[in-house]
């Protein structure tokens, strides 16, 4: 009964009430009501028709609270289970998140989620509640499924260890009309049958996992994009370098050939060491630049992780020792956008390579912070330094901090320097969090 007819059976019912009470005691039973036994009589009538209606009338309120307790309850859950599959932006996680939550929230013992790619084709196959041999008593439905769908009867004893499906429950997850996926659930504990309430929910939690997936792919795919399109400048610049280490490499062969054929042969021999220093130097580079490239390959793996393999590889290929320094409970992967975590590990691959190129070091450093709006990362060396006013003159290479600053500024960053001959050098990047494509933030040139 709704809370409208409530109220209307609350004025209607005491008004028919009283008609019929005075109708007997004026009309049917007029002699039998009269004097004080007929009075008793009728309030005692009375007294239990109010009895009566006020039971029925709080046991209609009652039921009526418990349907919406049961409903706010069903609501909070659904809430807090859209909030968990939404906290997280790696597509792996979202979609394992979803079947999960979705048989915590209708109480099934077993759940899974086939993931379409853009044919519609089953991509991933996720479950919950199952081992890996199971999955054959899941199979996807096509459309929303209530009641009992068993393909075999339940049994207690079950030769091949698998769950005999008493009912099952499938919706469909789609964005924008294009079905994302379809996710599906067997046996409801304790009762094995799935309701209608069940099935309401279920869709209702499907419409924010939607989201949720939709979100991750787009994250993923923009991920992707960026990775490619830094892939791509990077292989620019190694064919720019073997380019011109290549060029070096011819002057240097034809002095030192003309050299020989002259019969200078130490004039050579320094000719032929500049070669070979020259090829050593070329193939760090070529293996620094490869090692970035897989550095930014995996764009589902999260920044951190990245940049600690990254750490680790780069201090074995340049035999300078370099620590990570990062406060555990900073979460960086929800501060930066993809192509800010992208833009800040390639200041630090550079400011890395200035390292093992010019600064002559023993010792780097690598500070990652979180700031009142910015993420801070520092990278420090024990080496020569530099001049800044003699470079800022052009006495001396910029050491790539032309190309550092424009990725910083890419990003709505900046960069600064802090060196002086003889005391090691601090590059330090400051990113927005939340930094759109083009956005610039200047503290002034450095």
């Amino acid at each position: 009964m709704t809370l409208q007819r409530l109220k209307w059976v609350s004025i209607v019912a005491p008004i028919l009430f009283i008609v019929a009470i005075e109708l007997a005691r004026r009309v049917i039973f007029r002699d039998l009501l009269s004097g004080w036994p007929g009075y008793l009589l009728l309030a005692g009538v009375i007294l239990i028709g109010v009895l009566f209606f006020s039971e029925t009338i709080f046991n209609v309120i009652d039921r009526t609270q418990e349907r919406l307790e049961q409903t706010n309850r069903e609501l909070l859950a659904l809430h807090e289970a859209g909030l968990d599959i939404t906290g997280d932006l790696r597509l792996d996680r979202v979609l394992q998140g979803v079947v999960d939550e979705a048989r915590g929230l209708v109480g099934a013992r077993y759940g899974a989620l086939s993931y379409l790619d853009e044919q519609g084709v089953i991509e991933q196959f996720l479950t919950s509640g199952t081992e890996p041999e199971q999955h054959s008593t899941l199979g996807p439905p096509a459309d929303s499924v209530l009641g009992n769908l068993a393909a075999h009867a339940a049994t207690t004893d079950n030769p091949d260890g698998q769950p005999a499906a008493q009912s099952r429950l499938a919706v469909p997850i789609a964005a924008h009309g294009v079905v994302l996926g379809n996710l599906y659930l067997t046996e409801k504990v304790g009762t094995f049958e799935f309701n209608q309430t069940d099935g309401e929910t279920l869709a209702r939690f499907a419409t924010q996992a939607a989201l949720a997936i939709e979100n991750a792919r787009l994250h993923h795919q923009v991920r992707e994009l960026a990775v490619a399109e830094e892939r791509e400048r990077i292989a620019r610049e190694i064919h720019d370098s073997v380019a011109q280490v290549l060029g070096y490499v011819n002057t240097k062969a034809q002095a030192a050939g003309a050299l020989l054929d002259a019969g200078e042969i130490e004039r050579a021999t320094v000719q032929v060491g500049q070669l070979g220093q020259a090829a050593r130097d070329a193939y760090a580079d070529v293996r620094e630049h490869i090692l970035g490239l897989r550095a930014t390959g995996d764009a589902d793996r999260p920044f951190v992780e990245t940049l600690r393999l990254y750490l680790e590889t780069w201090q074995q290929q340049s035999g300078i020792r370099v620590a990570l320094v990062i406060d555990p409970s900073d979460r960086f992967e929800a501060s930066l956008p993809e192509t800010g975590e992208l833009q800040l590990l390639r200041i630090i691959q550079e400011a890395l390579a200035n390292v093992r190129k010019h600064a002559g070091a023993t010792h780097a450093t690598v500070a990652l912070g979180l700031g009142t709006g910015w993420v801070e990362a520092r990278i420090t060396d024990d080496g020569q330094g530099f001049d800044p006013v003699a470079s800022a003159r052009g006495a001396t290479p910029r050491f790539g901090l032309t190309t550092m600053r424009e990725r910083a500024e890419a990003v709505g960053g900046l960069l600064t320097i802090e060196t002086n001959a003889g005391e090691g050098t601090t590059v330090e990047v400051k990113l927005p969090m939340g930094a759109r494509r083009g956005e610039t933030v200047r503290r002034g040139e450095h």
